[in-house]
């Protein structure tokens, strides 16, 4: 394969000098959301592209919580970072962001969206590194889940051999390159063609292997071209809207229970947590956290996943006790241990008392760090277990006075289906709580 060109770029892009300054309106293009606490049902923006991630809101919340505060927002708070949406809407809002997250590519990813680079810097160091991987060897020789390459555990298998020895060659030579914010670039841009790659599918549920995955030839020069196709459509939305009405940012890595917030001050809290039992975001993003050496060994593996919030019972692990304060949470607690033989998994009732302790413990943290007057935006999403509603907003109102806070707003956005052997209907809802400061 040919080496790119900084020409190659440049002819679509024009001349690749400092782009004018962006403004939000210039980012989202004035689109109409289907829902404003989630991005599913509308059309995809800049940014947003870099890595499919449909449970994100959209950042049109954040400009209504700006716009909206009762206090002029220069910092903005989100523990739960995800796939940077708070950080990067604050940036454009001109809004400075402090944004914690526990999983390291999700991390990478909101560090690549928010650090302003050259695109024609990009462009070269592309080039350069197209031509280093070549150089190195197309073995899969790192450590990996048995399961991952070819052959695998009984003839099953993600990855070709060919294309997992393409995809080491990659992640080797981006690790050589000098400059740690462009290795984090392209890494990004890897992670973004990945999965188009792989023999499985990836949901929230799990993985599930391709129908016709036997039958599926993925090659490792499909899997060059569409990273130098990916790396191209990023470098050009740099070019266009990398110059924001601000520019720097704090990316604190770890568990938002626990991490160091010594020196973060918000005068707005922007977030959304993991719903009760919906995904674990760890077990998501799995195959990225390996292929990509996030992950180094079952060790790395077990710390990420006990680092989270108690949201699943995926793994075995130990649960908090339910937060006090809310007569609703005792009661949903109670009856469901009253239903623990018809429960899916027995341990149902410790998990949602352990995931509001969690959830509690960090709205009690951002709260420590908000300015008098300040508000808490939470967009949460309700569960259910056998008969048993898990009413997440109406319990975190309930709570809310043993912050001092009171709830400014309760609104339902959209009813998200239950699962399948809960027959499947929309009728759990999804809703933002505006919790207030008093002044």
């Amino acid at each position: 394969m040919p080496s790119l060109l900084v020409s190659d770029v440049s002819d679509e892009l024009g001349p690749l000098v400092a782009p004018p300054l962006a403004t939000f309106d210039d980012w989202t293009g004035g689109r109409s959301v289907a829902a404003i606490g989630t991005n599913a049902g509308s059309s995809l923006i800049p940014f947003q592209s870099w890595k499919r991630f449909k449970e994100a809101f959209a950042p049109e919340l954040v400009r209504e919580a700006v716009t909206q505060s009762r206090i002029p927002v220069k910092r903005l708070f989100d523990p739960f970072g995800g796939s940077g949406t708070s950080a990067l809407a604050a940036q454009f809002l001109g809004v400075h962001p402090v944004t914690v997250e526990v999983n390291p590519y999700l991390a990478d990813l909101i560090a690549a969206k928010l650090t302003t680079y050259e695109a024609s810097e990009l462009v070269r160091r592309l080039d350069a590194l197209l031509v280093r991987a070549r150089q190195h060897s197309s073995s899969a020789a790192r450590l990996l889940p048995a399961t991952f390459v070819e052959p695998g555990v009984k003839g099953r298998y993600l990855f070709a051999a060919e294309v997992a020895g393409e995809v080491n060659a990659l992640n080797s030579a981006i690790s050589e390159v000098g400059d740690v914010a462009v290795a984090r670039f392209f890494r990004v841009a890897l992670s973004g063609v990945l999965l188009d790659f792989c023999n499985a599918r990836v949901n929230g549920k799990g993985r599930r292997y391709r129908g016709n995955w036997q039958k599926l030839k993925y090659t490792a020069e499909g899997l060059r071209g569409a990273f130098v196709d990916h790396s191209k459509l990023m470098i050009r939305e740099v070019a266009t809207l990398g110059r924001r009405a601000h520019l720097d940012f704090d990316l604190r890595v770890g568990d938002s229970r626990e991490v160091d917030l010594s020196g973060v001050e918000a005068d707005l809290v922007v977030f959304s947590p993991p719903y009760p039992n919906s995904f674990d975001y760890t077990d998501v993003y799995n195959i990225e956290l390996w292929m990509l050496g996030y992950l180094r060994d079952w060790v790395d593996n077990g710390d990420l996943r006990t680092s989270t919030l108690a949201s699943h019972v995926q793994i075995s692990r130990e649960f908090a006790s339910a937060p006090a304060g809310s007569p609703t949470l005792n009661s949903t607690i109670g009856l469901m241990r009253g239903k623990r033989d018809e429960l899916w998994n027995s341990k149902l009732p410790e998990m949602v008392a352990g995931y509001f302790a969690d959830l509690w413990d960090v709205v009690s943290r951002s709260n420590d760090q908000l300015a008098s007057g300040g508000q808490i935006w939470m967009v949460v999403g309700d569960s259910r277990y056998s008969t048993v509603d898990i009413r997440v907003a109406d319990i975190l109102v309930e709570l809310a006075p043993n912050l001092g806070l009171t709830a400014a707003e309760v609104r339902p956005f959209r009813s998200m289906r239950a699962s399948p052997q809960q027959g499947g209907r929309a009728e759990l809802l999804e809703t933002l709580i505006v919790l207030q400061k008093p002044d």
